[in-house]
């Protein structure tokens, strides 16, 4: 599909977050098999990378900061790189379409409230970022206001927001005071609904509250999770690990068809939804627990547990050397190692394979059309199991 002027991005200069923009989407593609097979085509061939028929509108959360511009006009938006300055985002090609929205309304209501957005400067002002979430299959909405402090007329503020947005199904109001980069605080408070959002992925339904990881993009996150089950080769009998679960998706998916799973995540928060989507699910043969994997592996490889499969999406850093230690102790039969870097994959590889295992299979998925950033999934299998 090529990358039509109607569909070029007026802020692709200023943003940065679409840094392949200036190619066609064939070309983008193209770029990332490259760029993957640079990285990792010495450990297996990849298989041709497997991208959108419409690469456009995909993020099913989008989060945008709030301030106020020299004009008094106040804005929303991705700051630049490198700075704190905030690019005013109205639309944008890659964001779901809702939220943008919702986001325009939000910019509105504080005007007519007379609500301040938060002055990074002075410490004084209410509102620092909008954070929206929505559940593609189910089209629930959560939006999340991140304010500096609680004083606001939440319900009429509410009332008004759901009266331009029914389609609204939570809203939910986190405190963060902090001189800090990150979006979330502490505390929040649920001001409509129930607090979160629920949407349907590879025939299991997900709970997703305001701080648990969820994949973005979730038609391809299908494309990926088929793929990683393809590899798995689950045939009911198996003990499972997810490693890294976030709130279970992977492990719910293999539940169905695994003998039992096992989940461990250092989120706590996520770890409830992932507690409560395994009920959601009816998968009493999963079970989730809070802790670091790399501590987990190193304790059940201790007790001599006996694993047949290991599934790993570890955060961009990669996953470390105790814990692969601990994996090829356990020795299972197959390791599914789904990365979002594959220069940290090219590292872990690096290692597993002086310990004997071999990458059999590697499949690219463009989760984030437009960005340089890519998805990859491989099988490694010792050369004792492979089959």
């Amino acid at each position: 599909m090529e990358l039509k002027e109607a569909h070029k991005c007026p802020l692709y200069h200023k943003c940065g977050g679409c840094q392949l923009q200036n190619l066609s989407y064939p070309e983008q593609l193209r770029w990332k098999e490259r760029r993957v097979f640079s990285l990792l085509g010495h450990f297996c061939k990849p298989n041709p990378i497997l991208g959108m028929d419409f690469p456009y509108h995909y993020r099913n959360k989008v989060q945008a900061a709030f301030t106020t511009d020299r004009k008094g006009q106040i804005i929303s938006g991705a700051y630049q790189p490198s700075t704190h300055r905030v690019i005013p985002i109205e639309s944008c090609l890659t964001e779901d379409e809702t939220a943008d929205r919702i986001m325009g309304t939000i910019r509105k209501l504080l005007k007519s409230f007379k609500l301040s957005t938060f002055d990074e400067r002075t410490g004084r002002g209410f509102l620092r970022h909008v954070l929206i979430k929505r559940g593609f299959s189910t089209n629930q909405v959560m939006v999340v206001l991140v304010a500096a402090n609680p004083i606001f007329p939440e319900k009429k503020f509410v009332k008004a927001l759901r009266t331009e947005h029914p389609e609204i199904t939570t809203v939910i109001l986190n405190l963060n005071k902090r001189h800090t980069s990150l979006v979330l605080g502490e505390r929040e408070k649920v001001l409509w609904g129930p607090g979160y959002i629920e949407d349907d992925l590879c025939s299991c339904r997900f709970r997703i509250s305001s701080k648990s990881f969820y994949q973005i993009n979730p038609l391809q996150t299908e494309v990926l999770y088929r793929t990683a089950m393809d590899f798995a080769h689950l045939t009911g009998t198996e003990t499972v690990i997810d490693a890294y679960c976030g709130i279970g998706t992977i492990g719910l998916v293999a539940a169905k068809k695994a003998k039992k799973v096992i989940g461990i995540e250092i989120n706590p928060a996520a770890v409830k939804d992932a507690i409560r989507n395994a009920k959601l699910n009816s998968a009493a043969n999963a079970q989730f627990f809070t802790g670091d994997a790399g501590d987990f592996m190193v304790e059940l490889a201790a007790d001599n547990g006996q694993i047949d499969t290991v599934f790993l999406d570890p955060p961009r850093a990669g996953s470390s050397e105790p814990f692969f230690a601990s994996l090829n102790r356990l020795n299972p039969k197959r390791v599914v190692y789904i990365s979002c870097n594959p220069e940290t994959q090219a590292r872990d590889f690096d290692y597993l394979v002086k310990l004997g295992w071999k990458v059999k299979a590697l499949q690219l998925v463009d989760m984030f059309p437009h960005t340089n950033h890519i998805e990859t999934v491989a099988l490694l299998m010792k050369a004792e199991t492979e089959k």
